[in-house]
């Protein structure tokens, strides 16, 4: 990658911080863009999926004969179909897993280990036929006790979903002992004790959060045609179709350039579409008809079928002398995992005092299978949780010394220089900068009168990550560019990656055309998450217009037949001794000059810059109901740069409301045998318009010198304040401290009456 100027936050750009209206608008307005539901091949089949009615249960047998007899189907499956995992370490890129665990997710063995892990598939003429062949599929079950909490979960008696599974410690060693707990992850800086015996005043509090799904509107869907001549195509809506291509190989035991996946457009992901669930049976039943293979989940299978965010049980301390300085912190983080390990218990390990300068900490998190769907990502995956423990502490810390919070988080603010509890120094961050904005914004020292009614702040952090992309530029004889990219965009990504283009070369985001293609036609792409795509493919881009640039000024050079080393590539234009060319009339020339002209790169960049966003919530409580009713909202967030203001604005909205969400309303109901209660988004209790105020936003600027335009990841650390800042709005307005997610009327109501009974 070639070297370029530091960003500074005044610099003036033509493209980069203007709003022009997104490349793929149109078709997704007027009902053209092609969703995953939408491929229809010519004669495709439709599948179906048996799933277990038990959270976990031994599979005797299953027996499919009456399924296949049914007029109208084509195969009937289990994993018997699957190749054997055996011990192989899959390698999935960026990352890797035990086989046995992708595969044992997509369809159970010799268990099932959550209500709704598939069991067996059928493919038939319609969908119709196929419900009707799955009841048909009879399974024998031992049925065996759940473990449905995280800490009962990993007691000594709790019931085993992995009699194999031993603990991954610290320092590379393993637990002698079977165990529901995967890892345990520890990090340690300077004197704990040391730290506490200095505080003046300490707080530890316990804390829970349910399982939460992601609530994307578009349910799971692919369909798969696993051609004569061994070629498998999957479409499918994925926010990484090189990581599904890389879990099909896998799981299928086929060569991975076997495997095309056609990325469709997605109707919502937030780290939820990253793993394969339908994609490796669709190809399983393709392969054996002969026939494409369409299956749609409904929206009771995307609950108990695909992947939430954990529940947790944490323990939060802090320290702080009476003047406001932090001493000492510890966090004990226990994340369920699900049926399979790999929770985001390491990123909220990492997140949890993030906002923080903390000379002596210790963290601990543990990893632990419960018997619930296996966990995926969730827009800033651990972080959430972590950080609604920490700052509700830190709140109550201000409370007891009689600090600002404000004053409190300025005064201890992470920094550029400072370590981290879990090692990495601080590059250049905006946390500073963003709470001097929060100070000196309007919202923070607005009056907030009537009774019930207070104001909380929370801070947030996600560190983002850069990891690899790939992009392609071809130069029209318009002057136009198309532009070929492989990350699957979720909130306008096409036109963000476009203008970084653009301003390159000089020339308008609409003369730029941006194609999302799938993995035979573009480089290795890693997925659309982590807050990376902006970052890593808007760099790739950046390279990409430098090719074309360089490319171009040889041809300017050719026409006026001076040195190359002479042509000056400024103001969208080529200029050399007093003659100059623009970019469009040089595009014409192409033709009579060598042909087409084509900017390629591939990136894997490292100047990764970390996000930081505080939050402003004013509510009112009833006292009579525990409503929670949200008055005013203002999030601040350091973008970096902002390339697309509208777009910056709309993820810090989005965050904030999936974070309001979270805190109030949302959760996995689970009974005592682990079956889930309310499986339908009638049941479980999205936020509406009803329930929400304007969200306001507030844009910080302070450029990540690791990118050419100074882009930080925006998408992730919006949704991480939200339940803190609520929290202690709530404590302020009532008094009561809340510990456990989601903060619904019962629970605020009830912490009211027991603060009443002389209990907080």
């Amino acid at each position: 990658m070639a070297d370029f100027p530091k960003p500074e936050a005044d610099t003036q750009y033509k493209v980069i911080g203007t709003r022009p209206i997104r490349h793929d608008g149109v078709d997704k307005v007027t009902g053209r863009a092609q969703y995953g539901a939408d491929v229809h091949l010519t004669g495709t089949l439709h599948g179906k999926i048996l799933r277990s009615p038990h959270a976990h249960a031994r599979i005797r047998s299953i027996d499919t004969s009456e399924a296949q007899k049914l007029e109208g189907v084509y195969s009937v499956i289990t994993a018997a179909e699957l190749p054997d995992p055996g011990d192989k370490i899959a390698d999935l890129g960026e990352g890797s897993s035990p086989l046995r665990h992708l595969s044992g997710n997509v369809l159970a063995r010799e268990k099932a280990l959550y209500q709704g892990h598939a069991i067996a598939a059928v493919a038939a003429s319609n969908p119709h036929i196929a419900e009707e062949a799955v009841k048909l599929i009879k399974v024998d079950y031992e049925v065996l006790p759940p473990a449905v909490n995280v800490l009962d979960a990993m007691k000594d008696d709790a019931p085993l979903l992995d009699k194999t599974l031993r603990t991954k410690k610290p320092f590379g060693e393993v637990g002698d002992k079977p165990t529901n707990t995967a890892e345990h992850i520890h990090f340690s800086l300077g004197d704990l004790e040391k730290g506490f015996a200095e505080a003046d005043v300490i707080v530890e509090r316990v804390f829970d959060t349910a399982t939460v799904h992601q609530g994307y509107i578009e349910p799971h869907t692919s369909t798969a045609l696993w051609n004569a001549d061994g070629n498998l195509t999957v479409w499918t809506c994925t926010q990484g179709s090189f990581a599904c291509r890389a879990q099909l190989a896998e799981i299928l035991g086929t060569p991975i350039s076997k495997v095309k996946v056609v990325p469709t457009e997605i109707g919502g992901g937030f780290g939820g579409k990253i793993n394969c669930y339908l994609e490796p049976v669709a190809a399983l039943l393709s392969r054996n008809t002969g026939h494409p293979v369409k299956l749609v989940m409904t929206r009771e299978e995307v609950f108990n079928g695909s992947g939430p965010t954990p529940g947790t049980n944490m323990r939060v301390k802090m320290g702080a002398k009476q003047d406001g300085t932090l001493t000492a912190a510890s966090a004990w983080l226990a994340f369920e995992a699900g049926g399979f390990p790999g929770s985001p218990v390491g990123a909220g390990c990492m997140c949890v005092f993030a906002p923080y300068n903390i000379p002596n900490g210790q963290i601990d998190g543990f990893d632990v299978l419960v018997n619930k769907p296996k966990s995926s990502a969730y827009r800033a995956p651990g972080a959430t949780q972590a950080e609604f423990a920490s700052e509700t502490v830190v709140d109550e810390i201000c409370e007891k010394i009689g600090m600002d919070p404000l004053e409190f988080r300025l005064k201890n603010a992470s920094k550029e220089g400072d370590r981290r509890i879990d090692g990495p120094v601080w590059p250049r961050v905006g946390n500073i900068e963003t709470l001097e904005t929060v100070k000196n914004h309007p919202h923070y020292s607005a009056p907030l009168e009537g009774p019930n009614r207070g104001r909380g702040i929370a801070s947030g952090f996600w560190f983002n990550v850069g990891l690899k992309s790939a992009v392609n530029a071809s130069v029209n004889p318009d002057g136009t560019v198309a532009l070929v990219e492989g990350s699957t965009d979720i909130g306008g990504t096409r036109t963000s990656v476009a203008m970084q283009l653009a301003e390159v070369l000089g020339i308008a985001a609409e003369d730029v055309h941006p194609t999302v293609v799938d993995t035979d036609l573009i480089g290795f792409t890693d997925v659309t998450g982590g807050s990376r795509v902006t970052f890593s493919t808007g760099y790739a881009a950046y390279e990409a217009a430098q090719d074309i640039n360089r490319q171009m000024a040889e041809r300017a050079a050719l026409i006026w037949e001076v040195p190359t080393e002479s042509i000056e590539v400024r103001d969208g234009g080529f200029h050399s001794n007093g003659n100059s060319i623009s970019f469009k009339e040089l595009a014409a020339k192409l033709d009579e000059t060598g042909g087409t002209i084509i900017g390629k790169a591939a990136v894997d960049p490292k100047g990764v810059g970390g996000a930081f966003a505080t939050q402003v919530a004013d509510v009112e409580v009833d006292p009579d109901t525990g409503k929670v009713q949200i008055l005013r909202w203002t999030i601040f967030q350091d973008a970096g740069k902002a390339i697309h203001p509208s777009y910056v604005e709309g993820q810090m909205q989005g965050g904030a409301v999936q974070g309001i969400g979270w805190a109030l309303n949302e959760e996995y109901m689970y009974n005592e045998k682990g079956e889930l209660k309310n499986a339908s988004l009638l049941d479980y209790r999205l936020p509406t318009s009803l329930d929400l105020p304007m969200i306001d936003t507030v844009i910080v600027e302070v450029p990540n010198p690791g990118h050419p335009f100074g882009v930080r990841g925006v998408g992730e650390v919006p949704i991480v304040a939200p339940p803190a800042a609520i929290a202690n709005a709530i404590h302020q307005a009532v008094g009561v401290r809340m510990e456990r997610l989601p903060m619904n009327p019962a629970a605020v109501l009830n912490a009211v009456i027991n603060k009443g009974n002389g209990s907080d």
